[in-house]
């Protein structure tokens, strides 16, 4: 099953006004912000749209579907230019007369631009968590704001900037770095109100703009192989959760588990906050609540080997973490399961 729907994005307001349409639910208007929560049938979560001065807007997708979604650009129109940024599962894209489709897996980026007669179209799967953060920008009123750096520019970026009316196609894919990854988190968990609120994310989205295009130039000059570096970064931080899951009752110290993937402790622990939203330590209690409610559930264990087992020696540690994160003892919760499977 898929649902598909076409959009206007010449302003925020536009994709909202075809998302309730199509969706047949209304959205919620604030101040400079706009938000539709996608009716049950087709998943859980929301949209939202955020728009600037001088054609800035952003669009946070953030839910999990039922069913396959499509965007589908209105052809003739003159799109924003599009800097997106993928914090979860893979979502995929196609220029309209294209036969190429293109994966923007976790933690990449693209910079997107389409033609009037080559539109975008957007696939996100079904049963998997989706968040997309897009900066959008209409060249048209964001010229004013950077006419006077334009012939400081790379030729490829002043060209794109001075593509008004949308007559070349753009695609450029790479990972983000951990910076970016930082003003992401800031932008969308801010909770000033009001004016405040609206200084502070339109001074993040422009910090996101000036470091995905500082980073479109160093990978484009080869400047100190920053492309690469992202990458190793992120598949060192992966490696250290792997680390983690597949040790986990002699788990060693955060310093050893840095230094065994290559990694200073600082990097690691703002790698984590970054990529798993929690610190190398929660993170690991975590992974051991959830790895010790597994064993309850599939193993004949007793509660003092799953506690050994998950590399918690303290029973009653282990009870008090288990209670915290489940409501019930880890005893209720062995008891609760027996009793389920006599009935």
């Amino acid at each position: 099953m898929s649902l598909t729907i076409e959009l206007h994005d010449s302003t925020i307001a536009h994709i909202f006004c075809d998302l309730a349409k199509k969706l047949k639910n209304d959205y919620e208007e604030s101040e400079n912000e706009y938000c539709i929560r996608l009716p049950k049938k087709l998943g859980s979560g929301f949209i939202k749209g955020t728009h600037f001065t001088h054609g800035i807007g952003v669009l946070e997708f953030d839910f999990l579907l039922n069913e396959e979604l499509v965007l589908e650009y209105q052809k003739g129109l003159v799109h924003p230019l599009k800097l997106l940024f993928n914090r979860e599962s893979t979502i995929f894209h196609t220029f309209e007369t294209s036969d190429e489709t293109h994966e923007i897996q976790r933690l990449e980026s693209v910079i997107l631009a389409s033609t009037p007669q080559d539109n975008h179209t957007f696939t996100f799967p079904a049963n998997e968590p989706i968040c997309v953060y897009s900066l959008e920008i209409n060249r048209k009123l964001f010229e004013e704001k950077i006419s006077d750096f334009l012939a400081d520019m790379n030729d490829d970026l002043m060209t794109l900037f001075r593509d008004l009316n949308g007559t070349q196609s753009f695609y450029h894919k790479e990972y983000y770095s951990l910076d970016i990854a930082k003003y992401l988190e800031e932008f969308t968990e801010c909770d000033l109100l009001d004016f405040m609120k609206v200084v502070y994310q339109e001074g993040k989205a422009y910090e996101i703009l000036s470091h995905q295009l500082q980073q479109y130039l160093d990978d484009l000059n080869g400047t100190g192989n920053h492309k690469i570096t992202r990458k190793a970064t992120l598949d060192k931080i992966e490696n250290a959760a792997e680390i983690i899951k597949s040790e986990l009752d002699q788990m060693d110290n955060i310093v050893t588990i840095a230094k065994r993937v290559g990694l200073n402790q600082n990097t690691l622990q703002q790698g984590f906050k970054r990529l798993y939203k929690t610190s190398v330590n929660e993170y690991i209690r975590n992974f051991r609540i959830e790895k010790a409610k597994e064993l309850l559930e599939n193993t004949d264990m007793n509660i003092t080997q799953i506690s050994y087992k998950i590399g918690i020696n303290s029973r009653s540690y282990f009870s008090k973490l288990f209670k915290k994160r489940y409501g019930v003892s880890p005893k209720e919760y062995y008891n609760q399961i027996n009793k389920g499977s006599e009935e």
